[in-house]
């Protein structure tokens, strides 16, 4: 579960942030996450996660958002069992 947290930003630093999540295809939140979470030398937050490939830029026109569930559930299914 996630903890909301609130920061103040020089409004300069707020906007470079937002501009590289932008560019990262990501929102503001989920870059500021993986900054901590680099910052902080823990694991890779998106490694072995399947829905982390959701969200991640431009879809090109693919309806992403309405085919998720299914789409989740097949990597799941093709993902090996751990014993």
């Amino acid at each position: 579960m996630m903890s909301r947290t609130q920061i103040t930003l020089d409004p300069d630093l707020q906007r470079r942030a937002r501009r590289r999540a932008a560019r990262l295809g990501v929102s503001f939140a989920e870059y500021v996450r993986r900054v901590v979470e680099r910052d902080l030398g823990g694991t890779e937050p998106d490694r072995g996660r399947v829905e982390a490939v959701f969200g991640l830029g431009a879809s090109g026109g693919a309806d992403v958002a309405r085919d998720e569930d299914e789409m989740v559930a097949a990597a799941f299914a093709s993902r090996p069992r751990r014993r």
